[in-house]
Parts: C-alpha cells; sequence; structure tokens
C-alpha cells in the first residue's frame, strides 16, 4: 500500500470515529436544536478520491500514527553466516571437524631436479698437444663439437658421459670449449709455451667429404718413409724430437652433420734437418661425396703466429670415377725447413 492510501484510510476511519461521537451525545441530550439525521450530516467528513490524499494530508496532520508495512528484523538469535578460512587447509580443517572425517588435502612432491655437472681439464703435452679431460655423467653416448681457434670437430661421449683427447694447440693461450646439442657447454684454457716451434696445418669439413692431409718430406714420394698421411701418421714423440712432422685425425661421426679435421705438425723451430715440405690436400671419390659439392676449410699456423684461413667449396667428380683422387695443391703452403 502506497503512502497515499496509507494516509487516507486512517483520516477516513478517524473522521466516522467523530461524527459517531457527535450523534451518540446529541440523542444523549435529547436531540435539542437538531433532528439526528441533520446531526449525522453536519459531522460526516466526505472522503476524498485517491487525486485529492495531498489535501487530506494537509487539512488533517495526524500525529503517534504507527506503520505497519516496514521490512521484518530478524530475531537477535538468528544464526550469521561463519566466514570461511582464508587457506585451503584451513578450509579442509573446518570441513574435518563438522563432519567428524579427516579431510587433510593431499600436499603435491616438488618436481625433481637434475643437475648436470660437466667437468672439462686441461693439461699440456709433448709436440704442443694439450690434454683434455671430459666428466658428463648426464651426457652418456651424446655428441658434442670442440672449439678451438677456429678449428672445429664432433666427438661422442661414452656410456659414462666421459671423453678424452689429445688435441693440438694453435695458441700459446689454448682456449677449448665444447657444446652440446642441448645446449650446455663447458670451456678449459691451457698455457702451450712451446707453440712457438711448431707449424700446422688444419683441415677440416663436414660429412663424408674424403678429404686427406699428404706431407711429403725432404723430396719424399708417395708410399716412402717420409710420406706422412693418415694411413701413415707417426705419432707426437718424433716430433718432439725433430726428427719430422706427424699427422693427427679428428671427430666422430658418420652423420652428414658430423665435423671432422686432420692436423699436420711439423717441429720447425727444432728440426734436426733442413729441407722442403710438399703439402697438398687431395679429395678422394666416394659413393658418399661424388656427384656433390664439397665444402672444406684450412687453417696454418706458422711458429705461432698469426693463422691464415682459407676456404674451399669442390666440385666432385661424377659416380663413374669412384675411387680416383683429386689433388688441390693451392688449399695449402709448402713449407720452407731451415735446420737447427
Amino acid at each position: 500500500m502506497s503512502k497515499a492510501k496509507r494516509y487516507l484510510t486512517v483520516g477516513g476511519t478517524f473522521a466516522c470515529a467523530l461524527a459517531t461521537g457527535f450523534i451518540m451525545q446529541n440523542m444523549a441530550d435529547g436531540g435539542a436544536g437538531a433532528t439526528p439525521i441533520q446531526t449525522a450530516q453536519a459531522g460526516i467528513i466526505p472522503v476524498p478520491s485517491q487525486g485529492q490524499a495531498e489535501l487530506i494530508e494537509t487539512s488533517l496532520p495526524l500525529t503517534d500514527v504507527q506503520l505497519t508495512s516496514a521490512a521484518p528484523v530478524p530475531p537477535a538469535a538468528a544464526p550469521q553466516p561463519v566466514p570461511l578460512p582464508d587457506k585451503p587447509r584451513l578450509r579442509a580443517m573446518a570441513a574435518s571437524a563438522t563432519s567428524g572425517i579427516a579431510a587433510d588435502l593431499p600436499v603435491e612432491e616438488p618436481a625433481p631436479s637434475f643437475s648436470c655437472d660437466i667437468t672439462l681439464t686441461a693439461n699440456p703435452a709433448a709436440a704442443a698437444m694439450v690434454e683434455l679431460s671430459l666428466s658428463a655423467p648426464c651426457m652418456a653416448n651424446e655428441s658434442f663439437t670442440l672449439h678451438h681457434n677456429g678449428m672445429m670437430f664432433t666427438e661422442v661421449t661414452d656410456a659414462e658421459g666421459a671423453r678424452n683427447l689429445t688435441v693440438p694447440a694453435l695458441s700459446e693461450t689454448a682456449l677449448y670449449m665444447l657444446s652440446f646439442a642441448n645446449g650446455e657447454t663447458a670451456a678449459v684454457t691451457a698455457e702451450v709455451t712451446s707453440v712457438a716451434y711448431y707449424d700446422r696445418v688444419v683441415v677440416q669439413w663436414q660429412g663424408q667429404a674424403g678429404l686427406q692431409i699428404h706431407a711429403r718430406e725432404y723430396g719424399a714420394d708417395y708410399g716412402q718413409a717420409g710420406h706422412v698421411w693418415v694411413d701413415a701418421a707417426r705419432d707426437m714423440a718424433m716430433a718432439a724430437r725433430g726428427e719430422g712432422g706427424f699427422l693427427t685425425r679428428h671427430g666422430a661421426g658418420a652423420a652428414e652433420t658430423a665435423r671432422m679435421a686432420e692436423v699436420y705438425t711439423f717441429p720447425t723451430g727444432i728440426a734436426q734437418q733442413g729441407g722442403d715440405v710438399v703439402l697438398s690436400v687431395e679429395a678422394e671419390v666416394t659413393e658418399l661425396n661424388c656427384g656433390r659439392d664439397v665444402q672444406a676449410q684450412s687453417i696454418e699456423i706458422h711458429e705461432g703466429g698469426r693463422a691464415r684461413v682459407q676456404d674451399l667449396v669442390l666440385a666432385m667428380p661424377h659416380c663413374d670415377a669412384t675411387g680416383d683422387f683429386l689433388v688441390l695443391k693451392n688449399m695449402v703452403n709448402d713449407l720452407k725447413i731451415a735446420r737447427n
């Protein structure tokens, strides 16, 4: 009910009560001066329509009227909501307290973390060589690439993640760095003071290029004692005595992405005999490289000086020439040896 209607109803009731009292009083007094009907009509207050509600409010002000349509007030003892705990575990404890059932949430165990301790050590050896020792227990049977002064080749760890290598030094302060396919790396530095006594020629390539270094010392022909190549490589002890050079091959793996390198070392600074060393790079035509372009690079170091680098792209003959050799005489320079 609206506010106007509430006031209208109360005012009308109050007017009727006044009229009734007026009639009853006149009837008790004997009705002097007026008939009952006339008296009753004089006491009637006309009930206005809805549009005249404001007139009643101003002409008949009401006091002490208590409205009964207000919103109900809940009793003071009504149950109030209990705020939930902030943490999930506290909520679970609250639920357990009411139900009598243990409701501890499972605790998630932290994910295991794998650490890979890779160590690489270096020790100088004879003939300006360096012995590298790699330990990577979490990298068993994994390939890695070794980098040193522009020389790169691929090697593979054993079943225990280890690898021992003897590699040439191309600078007195020799920095060796290796990298695995997953991004793990290691590095080590070695001081090799004997680098200045040796000349070195490096030829490196990728895949099955079939390249070889041939060194013919002091006028030797192919197959003679002074012919040094992969099948007659010698060892570093001969160079350490100043008697002649030796050859090392580095790299493992048959994949096309595997990097290989051959290094010829001659003890120029301590040579016991003077003369010439004729150097050449040769490529055998095989079923793996025939009819293809072979890319290679040479690095030359003379008496510890600055490296000379040369790139090569060689178009191999067709496969009907399998077994033949291509001789590349201009890729590396011959050595002129003076007797010491």
